[in-house]
């Protein structure tokens, strides 16, 4: 039989490495959109929030999707 505290540590230790993971490719993927804001000539928070311009949000989404999937490959190697 195995004992049962190497285990609960190893689980432990995945799950402390997942939520760091996981807040570092959120704050990569916030200052990403952030630059990406920054370098368009437009307020894409005012285009899409309050002018509903599916076009600019669509752009965003776009972004943020392929964002994400480059931050993914970076983390996970």
């Amino acid at each position: 039989m195995q004992p049962v505290l190497p285990t609960l540590v190893s689980d432990l230790r995945v799950f402390i490495l997942s939520l760091i993971y996981a807040a570092v490719g959120m704050v990569l993927l916030y200052l990403g959109y952030r630059l990406f804001d920054w370098l368009t000539p437009m307020d894409m928070q005012k285009k899409i929030f309050e002018e509903n311009n599916t076009a600019v949000a669509i752009t965003v989404g776009a972004f943020i999707i392929g964002l994400a999937i480059v931050i993914l490959g970076a983390i996970h190697g």
